[in-house]
């Protein structure tokens, strides 16, 4: 049986007291990662973090950033680029051809209520998802 389906791996980095790579059961929270990485330092701020979202097995959480809670890799041509639908941002999303804002929004909600995507097809399963879009969208993403 796969671990996957029972636990879930997350990168905790940041303004916490343990850094590192932790391994929860599947459908904690980032508020579980936080406290098994020792929980914010002292006189810090967790940031933008929403502490109630389920997590997504392979997401880095930073702790403390003025930025975007959930780190993914920079895109440098967003034309070009594969995104792994379960690492990437809302505003990643968003580069993909005819996805704005509202249907980025929906795949996050989808992605975050689901556990993740296991396949490129749930992309379907997302409100707004036809299959011209699924057409346009499949070869730009990867899970």
């Amino acid at each position: 049986m796969s671990g996957s389906a029972i636990e879930v791996t997350v990168h905790v980095t940041g303004k916490v007291r343990r850094a590192g790579v932790i391994t929860l059961p599947a459908g904690s929270r980032v508020a579980d990662a936080v406290q098994a990485a020792g929980g914010v330092r002292r006189g810090a701020a967790a940031g933008p973090l929403n502490l109630a979202r389920k997590l997504v097995d392979g997401e880095q959480i930073v702790v403390g950033a003025s930025g975007p809670a959930v780190a993914a890799p920079a895109l440098a041509d967003p034309a070009a680029a594969v995104l792994d639908l379960n690492a990437a941002t809302q505003q990643q999303l968003e580069q993909l051809p005819g996805v704005g804002e509202v249907l980025a929004r929906r795949i996050a909600e989808y992605r975050d209520s689901h556990g993740g995507f296991r396949t490129v097809e749930q992309l379907r399963d997302v409100s707004g998802i036809g299959d011209r879009k699924y057409a346009e969208l499949k070869d730009k993403v990867h899970v």
